[in-house]
């Protein structure tokens, strides 16, 4: 994670124009140790600021925003000389700070030589909470578990990482080299891409551990509903939250608000959706009317499947087992399609700029996975678990909107076709 990131990062700092950046993320994706292992490395010195539980910093920003008097205060309360351009100053934790969001309107106008950073778990919440977002001010980065390529990395396997990284999924080592990453391709289905979790995995390769360390930041999260919430709509996160696992099993991914009660409306569980939205925990895929130019012009807001933030955090939530997950095909029989669209999507979200959404024909006859724009294209993309597939769905598409670029992903290595391209899941973020 951190070789990607990092990288990110010193292309924020390098630009002449920057402005102050907020890293958004989810609890436990690794804000923290990212921000202060960019402060370490590329810095002359660091100052970081949680503003959890810490009064006595938010007051420095409680009654104006003069820059020049909140630096030289920082400078005295924490015993360091912040110099301009040398010196990080990491503000965490800031939605427990209003004010310290709202001062980076005036870093930005006012003193845009100090490099500021501001992160924060409940940020997205907090902002439609009532805090002052400095539009236009910041730029932005959105951090997310690791990808598979990081994992791969993670475990010491930094050839095959830098060959996923190529995005080049045509190249024959990709396919030469299947039988090699299929099996870390497993073990990331179960272990997913939460820092915490690699961790344990890479020291112990035990999955029962791995597997208490996502149910302890599963628990995390739920403690959240209750912290940030108000008591009404509490009980409709947790409804939603827990249905997520029967949703995505199903073949018909979308977004039923039956499965969670009897006779259940959209407008009961708005909020408690965007809620999860906006904590970063659920990422949501919505359906659009037709294939077209732009697709964000056809959005059908009512209609929208919903993913974790996580594919191994879905598995622990889903209660399933390492043994089925690992010992050949089984995973691929009762939860094929909920792991692997939760793969390709986390993928997509965390190694490329496209936005996901997916379309079903008329009378939902055919659905596509996945829609990317790209460029002029409209790329569909149709997402298979198994090996020897038939892509039923993308080829009635296909036939009916004549794409110059339609993609099947699969566990069979990489095929072009003169209707479509397989590539591998392994290489997926290549497409």
């Amino acid at each position: 994670m951190e070789r990607n990131f990092i990288k990110n990062l010193i292309e924020w700092k390098q630009n002449p124009e920057r402005k102050p950046l907020i890293l958004w993320g989810a609890r436990q994706v690794g804000k923290t140790w990212l921000l202060k292992e960019f402060g370490s490395t590329c810095f002359e010195n660091m100052l970081y600021i949680s503003f959890y539980n810490n009064k006595k910093d938010s007051e420095l920003f409680a009654n104006d925003y003069d820059i020049a008097r909140i630096i030289s205060s920082l400078e005295i309360m924490h015993h360091i000389k912040i110099e301009k351009q040398t010196t990080l100053i990491i503000f965490d934790e800031v939605q427990a700070a209003p004010k310290v969001v709202e001062s980076l309107k005036y870093f930005c106008e006012e003193a845009r030589e100090y490099a500021v950073v501001a992160a924060g778990s409940l940020l997205g919440v907090s902002i439609h909470e009532g805090i002052s977002f400095p539009v236009g001010k910041v730029n932005e980065l959105h951090l997310y578990p690791m990808c598979f390529s990081e994992f791969l990395r993670a475990v010491g396997q930094e050839s095959l990482a830098k060959l996923i990284e190529e995005k080049n999924p045509a190249n024959p080592l990709v396919s030469d080299l299947s039988e090699t990453i299929i099996p870390y391709l497993r073990d990331y289905y179960f272990t997913g891409g939460m820092p915490e979790a690699v961790l344990t995995f890479v020291q112990t390769h035990d999955y029962n551990k791995v597997r208490a360390v996502q149910n302890e930041i599963i628990s995390q999260y739920e403690g959240d509903f209750g912290k940030h919430v108000e008591a009404k709509e509490l009980p409709r996160i947790r409804m939603v939250w827990n249905s997520l696992p029967m949703q995505l099993a199903k073949e018909n991914k979308k977004f039923f608000f039956g499965q969670i009660k009897s006779g259940a409306r959209m407008k009961e569980f708005e909020i408690a959706i965007q809620w999860l939205c906006d904590a970063g925990l659920v990422h949501k895929v919505h359906k659009v009317s037709k294939p077209a130019m732009p697709l964000k012009s056809y959005i059908s807001f009512s209609n929208f499947k919903i993913y974790l933030n996580d594919i191994g955090l879905l598995g622990a939530l889903s209660e399933l087992d390492s043994e089925s997950l690992l010992s050949g095909n089984d995973v691929f029989v009762e939860f094929k399609g909920a792991l692997t669209e939760q793969y390709v999507l986390q993928e997509i979200k965390a190694t490329t700029s496209y936005t996901p959404y997916y379309y079903s024909g008329e009378k939902a006859t055919y659905e596509m996975d996945f829609l990317i724009q790209k460029g002029k294209n409209i790329v569909p993309i149709e997402v298979k678990a198994e090996e020897n597939v038939k892509a039923k769905s993308l080829k009635v598409y296909c036939e009916k909107f004549q794409p110059e670029y339609a993609v099947r992903t699969s566990m069979s290595k990489y095929r072009e076709q003169n209707w479509m391209t397989n590539i591998p899941l392994w290489a997926v973020s290549g497409v």
